[in-house]
């Protein structure tokens, strides 16, 4: 048998299964092609849905990074000159103001600042802030107290925003932090009676403070 001839049987051979496939088969097979045609449908659809969710959701987060970034443009343009009087106590609503010491029982601290930073100095007793100050940049400001046990801190910076919230505490809000170049210092707990402790700050090469390193949650 010739290719020609097997090419007859096998065209005869289909129309006779055909002939053989009953009305309700017919609509059966019918049936399912549409199911799968309606499905494909459904597939392609739920993609092209899923693309659209994905391109927006893309969109969006872009948008929110030009407001935000738009909104951190706008912070730092307003503050980065920013500065405080030295001596300011911007925290006083939470830690109150520095009271005074003077004759026998009392001590000092006197803090010297680098000529290329602010500080704000928190001094803390029992692990309270007993008290602090804004230190303009090359400048100095002593705290009096009676004798004790006291740990300073030292939070450099610049461009002060009086808005921004650095702690949340049992006392309010403390509220008020430099914009750039950040930086947490502390000292030891010192024991002082009836003297005067200096702290002279300064700015190494490597970018650290003399200080130890610490963080706003230790220092407010």
């Amino acid at each position: 048998m010739n290719i020609k001839n097997i090419a007859i049987c096998s065209i005869l051979l289909i129309g006779l299964l055909g002939a053989c496939e009953s009305e309700s088969e017919k609509r059966t097979r019918i049936a399912k092609q549409e199911q799968i045609r309606i499905e494909k449908e459904q597939k392609l659809a739920k993609e092209k849905r899923d693309r659209e969710i994905r391109l927006a959701e893309v969109t969006r987060q872009k948008a929110i990074k030009v407001e935000q970034e738009r909104k951190e443009k706008a912070i730092y343009d307003k503050y980065i000159n920013n500065t405080l009087w030295t001596g300011a106590t911007p925290y006083s609503n939470c830690f109150g103001g520095n009271g005074s010491c003077s004759g026998r029982g009392c001590s000092q601290i006197k803090v010297k600042t680098p000529s290329s930073s602010d500080v704000l100095v928190t001094i803390k007793k029992n692990k309270q802030v007993f008290r602090h100050a804004y230190i303009k940049a090359n400048s100095s400001f002593t705290f009096d107290f009676p004798n004790g046990t006291y740990q300073a801190f030292f939070y450099y910076g610049k461009g002060w925003n009086p808005s921004k919230v650095m702690k949340r505490t049992s006392n309010g809000i403390v509220k008020g932090g430099f914009i750039a170049d950040e930086v947490f210092g502390k000292d030891r707990p010192q024991l002082i009676e009836n003297g005067i402790l200096t702290y002279e700050l300064i700015l190494q090469r490597n970018g650290n403070f003399t200080t130890q390193s610490s963080s706003k949650e230790e220092a407010f």
